[in-house]
């Protein structure tokens, strides 16, 4: 998909991707030896493409862009719109020179009904994001999508769920991207869900149980790690802990209290525990 190695998600720093976090944001990713930044973009058409771009070709530093639907354009409910609003964000991606566009890009961070997707919803998610996928693929970009877990989305939570989508879109730029988080809650084992993405799995969020510090926390990271070098992963590994996190996105989310002391500890604690997992485990 464009990137490897180690990235963090610029959660760390700015949920609200603006001139003003892209500056304190990307040089902090040069200091700390990251290979690519993940820019969460919760207003997509606001976001200075220009000026990110400028910046992380000064640095040297890679990026892959994500962000969810809209509730009011979904697939479900507005195709037309929900087409035309990722149209525009994989434009804006594309401008900031993002390798790919991924995360919540089938539906939305609060996308519920009560009940299963069923087949018509199934169907219809399917067929926005084969034309979101046809339009990145002619801007060069991979498209992915990312299982959440059940009380964010209901359309896909699972490595299962997700391997069925991108089988059924069908198209050679569309991956899947799993989540430490949710997949400590849906997995029935993390090493199963990287063990079904295994052909498909491009991406992967490396979260602690509470979003918070890697390695203070409840996941089980010897499995992660050797199940990612039983596939021989050669994506892209990006920390996400949401230490930044605004009144919009919180509720979605459900992070009503700190999920670490600090952004430093997080980077000084949980990003070397990471690496050095990777590194035991000949990933990098």
């Amino acid at each position: 998909m464009g990137v490897s190695g180690f990235g963090v998600h610029t959660a760390m720093w700015a949920m609200e991707w603006n001139r003003k976090a892209a500056e304190f944001a990307i040089p902090e990713a040069v200091k700390h030896k990251i290979d690519f930044l993940e820019i969460t973009m919760l207003d997509p058409e606001g976001v200075d493409a220009e000026h990110t771009r400028s910046l992380l070709e000064r640095h040297e530093v890679d990026c892959v862009c994500s962000l969810g639907l809209p509730l009011d354009k979904l697939p479900t409910n507005n195709p037309e719109g929900a087409l035309d609003f990722l149209k525009m964000a994989l434009d804006k991606s594309h401008a900031i020179g993002a390798k790919a566009m991924s995360g919540v890009i089938y539906g939305a961070i609060g996308q519920r009904t009560g009940v299963a997707p069923t087949e018509a919803e199934k169907d219809a998610t399917a067929r926005v994001v084969q034309k979101a996928a046809a339009y990145a693929k002619s801007l060069g970009m991979d498209y992915g999508l990312e299982a959440v877990n059940r009380y964010e989305n209901h359309i896909l939570n699972t490595a299962e769920q997700a391997v069925d989508l991108v089988e059924r879109v069908g198209a050679s730029n569309v991956f899947v991207h799993l989540d430490t988080y949710h997949m400590n809650i849906e997995e029935k084992g993390i090493a199963n869900g990287i063990l079904r993405a295994r052909e498909h799995l491009k991406y992967i969020h490396l979260s602690a149980s509470d979003r918070g510090t890697p390695g203070a926390d409840t996941v089980a990271w010897d499995e992660v790690f050797a199940a990612l070098a039983a596939i021989g992963f050669k994506g892209g590994m990006a920390m996400e802990s949401f230490i930044t996190v605004p009144p919009q996105i919180a509720s979605a989310l459900s992070v009503w209290r700190p999920v670490a002391p600090s952004r430093e500890e997080v980077l000084g604690e949980g990003l070397p525990f990471l690496r050095n997992k990777a590194r035991q485990y000949g990933l990098i």
